[in-house]
């Protein structure tokens, strides 16, 4: 199939969540596969153009965008059989990914550009991202003459809770009818809501999260809309890139080693320690944490057990940035716990990756979670978590004293603190425990496979299906 792919970001483009993970590889291994696949990308002010090669000249387009038209360019190049089309326009193209007061209207004029691009040779299937690039599905499948006919729509939710609501004007400057939907507001367009209207298929980055999404719960206001097309909704967890995140060739990290010899992963925890001058005892169970301090990924937990988990004789380590109240606290708790506690705020991926190669345990507390891909890359390394069992937290992680033969990590149901602590106690007591049932538990954890292989064949029958239908 000729397939083309549409987001804000791709690893290792512009890489600010796990959307980028997703763009950078499951294209690949759809390439793989044997399908022709291209992914269009805004060309943000950060891309390395030299570094990627860009090339400075491009076809251009004139393309309509309410009573006038943008000069847009795309630029392209190649990586792993996978064509990416860089869209290059000062109105859509930044110094970030988002956070811009006009992202609603840079990321339409994406939609746009890239459909323009498309009209003169269609594909078999656009898959879309998110609400960054879900007004490209509306346009398709208002599409359905001449070329169009044929070209089905696929749109994955990575994270419902951001819907891009915006103006209705958008509408018209998209080229799109204003009719309101009924879970829009007065003179509101939902670009998310849109997508799931429209496409073909919609799908999620995990079956657990597929079926949460259609309570109030999880629903964020469109479980209603998510239950009428509940037909066409699919779930398929994500998968990881296994050459980048592999312990046994990563070039970040002190000692390399493998599910078959794991002796580098204590040179590793003694090497994070030092470089964060925390204490070196390779008896104190290290955690790590990597990712956004917000409340969606349980940080209000996370800040609650800390005191605990250090004094209970761990260490942590966290890497990531968020919510500025909670980054003061996290600085107070730095400044307190000196030499058990290593805080540093932002992201680095070289120290992200010493880190799961470092720790002996991973916390994401989330409060809810599509699918996760820090328990993924943690099973790589021989590091194991412990999570809220939600979404795919749920979906990938076998709590280790519920199914001892094929556990993998540690859960807990209930979000609450006292649960959260009573997890973080298990998983120490099974640290400290002597024997070789945590040496195990490590061997098993890596010999999963997360591969984006497995993931790959389940779109490609996705697209097919969406293909059928299309048709009907």
């Amino acid at each position: 199939m000729k397939i083309v792919f549409a987001a804000a970001e791709a690893a290792p483009y512009a890489k600010v969540g796990g959307l980028a993970d997703v763009a950078g590889s499951l294209p690949q291994a759809l390439a793989e596969l044997g399908h022709d696949v291209t992914l269009y990308l805004p060309l943000h002010g950060t891309i390395d153009r030299a570094r990627f090669a860009v090339p400075a000249r491009a076809p251009v387009r004139s393309v309509p965008f309410g009573a006038a038209h943008v000069r847009v360019s795309y630029p392209s190049v190649a990586r792993d059989g996978v064509r990416v089309v860089l869209v290059s326009s000062a109105r859509i193209g930044r110094d970030r990914v988002y956070g811009e007061k006009d992202d609603d209207r840079r990321y339409a004029l994406f939609c746009r550009a890239v459909y323009e691009d498309l009209r003169e040779s269609p594909p078999d299937v656009v898959h879309a991202h998110d609400w960054h690039a879900a007004l490209l599905v509306p346009l398709v499948a208002r599409s359905r003459g001449g070329t169009w006919r044929r070209t089905a729509t696929v749109f994955t939710i990575h994270n419902l809770a951001y819907q891009g609501r915006t103006n209705a004007a958008i509408l018209a400057r998209v080229g799109l009818p204003r009719a309101r939907m009924a879970v829009e507001g007065p003179n509101e367009c939902n670009p998310m809501a849109r997508a799931i209207a429209s496409a073909d298929i919609v799908s999620t980055v995990s079956e657990r999260y597929a079926k949460e999404i259609l309570t109030p719960e999880f629903g964020e206001g469109l479980q209603g809309l998510l239950r009428e097309r509940k037909g066409r909704l699919r779930g398929i967890v994500n998968g990881i890139d296994t050459t980048v995140f592999d312990p046994a060739a990563d070039g970040h990290i002190a000692a390399r080693y493998d599910a078959a010899d794991t002796s580098g992963k204590a040179k590793d925890k003694e090497a994070l320690q030092v470089e964060g001058g925390l204490a070196v005892d390779p008896r104190a169970p290290l955690f790590g944490v990597v990712g956004r301090l917000v409340e969606q990924k349980g940080v209000d937990l996370l800040t609650a057990s800390a005191p605990h988990l250090l004094a209970k004789g761990g260490q942590l380590v966290v890497l990531g940035a968020g919510d500025p109240s909670y980054e003061r606290k996290w600085k107070a708790f730095a400044r307190r716990y000196g030499r058990k506690l290593w805080l540093t705020l932002g992201f680095d991926a070289g120290l992200a990756q010493r880190i799961y190669a470092g720790a002996d345990l991973f916390l994401m507390p989330s409060r809810f979670e599509p699918c996760g891909l820090g328990q993924l890359i943690s099973f790589r390394y021989g590091t194991i978590p412990v999570v809220h069992a939600v979404g795919g937290l749920a979906e990938t992680v076998r709590d280790v004293d519920a199914d001892p033969e094929r556990g993998n990590g540690f859960s807990f149901s209930r979000y609450t603190g006292e649960a959260f602590d009573d997890a973080i106690d298990r998983a120490m007591g099974a640290y400290r425990a002597d024997g070789e049932a945590w040496p195990a538990l490590m061997r098993r954890a890596m010999e999963e496979d997360h591969s984006w292989r497995a993931s790959a064949k389940r779109y490609a029958a996705l697209y097919r299906t969406a293909v059928r239908l299309r048709s009907s």
